[in-house]
């Protein structure tokens, strides 16, 4: 297998996005979805709305979420509106919350944990995806990227539980931590087989704090921003995310490692590369 093409700006700016996903070479066909995060309310990291816009202007996207399945302001969709709404989401284009009339099944080819991965019902409506990210820690996932965004994001709330619990009749919070790093592999793997190609992954590496944007109260970012990247393989993407964090010669880099360390964060690439279904191997070519 060829490795795969990842770009690289360290301009992290709109132009940069638009610069990198032009260098992918790209056509998204028909009605574009473009996954976000929308952010919890209170969290002072997530990508904001007025950064995105260039980017989802050029594919005419529609911005698409789910419902969550914890406590917070996006676990119903009429919570997950206001939060659309607040953060301003539906100020720069048409939002779609999916799963807001309910979900669909996608199949799990080879999974230890998933035979099927529940998703909003609108996904149905799409021709194809562009995956927006936020690379930074995650309290449980150790990292977020474009693995957790096509697992966990594009997952009804059942469908969250379900990978957290890891298909398994454990509460979502008490299932074996590795099984759910393996489950968000084989739930990500449904989305590619699902989109045959059809879709486009773009990561930011800013304010990358060790908590999620999920998060309400997050800790501030230690390590510097270190730009954009933009791939065809997801995998391949938060692979050379990683490597450029342990790359980096910055003192707070040293604080992210740990929370990804210290959660085998690891682990959710080595399960995508064990599956099959996308490329750890990549070449790096620097746009700037």
């Amino acid at each position: 297998m060829a490795k795969a093409k990842v770009y690289f700006s360290r301009s992290v700016t709109p132009e940069a996005v638009l610069r990198l996903y032009d260098a992918l070479g790209v056509e998204l066909p028909g009605k574009v979805a473009v996954k976000v995060h929308s952010g919890e309310v209170g969290n002072q990291n997530f990508i904001r709305p007025e950064f995105w816009k260039p980017m989802v202007d050029k594919v005419h996207g529609t911005i698409v979420e789910c419902n969550t399945a914890y406590e917070g302001k996006r676990n119903t969709t009429e919570a997950h509106w206001g939060t659309m709404k607040l953060h301003g989401w539906t100020d720069i284009a048409p939002v779609d919350i999916m799963d807001a009339e309910g979900e669909i099944s996608l199949p799990v080819e080879g999974g230890q944990h998933l035979k099927e991965n529940f998703v909003g019902k609108n996904l149905a409506n799409y021709d194809s995806m562009l995956v927006l990210s936020h690379f930074k820690g995650h309290p449980m996932g150790g990292f977020g990227g474009a693995l957790k965004n096509i697992s966990i994001g594009i997952a009804s709330s059942h469908g969250k539980s379900h990978i957290h619990s890891a298909g398994g009749d454990m509460g979502m919070w008490e299932t074996d931590h590795d099984c759910f790093l393996e489950s968000m592999a084989e739930s990500a793997q449904s989305i590619v087989k699902y989109f045959n190609g059809k879709i486009a992954y773009v990561n930011v590496m800013a304010n990358m704090s060790v908590d999620c944007d999920c998060c309400a109260v997050a800790e501030d970012p230690q390590i510097g921003d270190i730009g954009v990247l933009a791939s065809l393989d997801p995998l391949a993407l938060d692979q050379a995310c990683l490597d450029l964090v342990y790359a980096s010669d910055d003192p707070g880099r040293d604080h992210l490692i740990e929370r990804i360390e210290s959660r085998n964060g690891v682990h959710t690439v080595d399960t995508a590369e064990k599956l099959g279904f996308a490329n750890r191997e990549y070449e790096l070519i620097e746009m700037d």
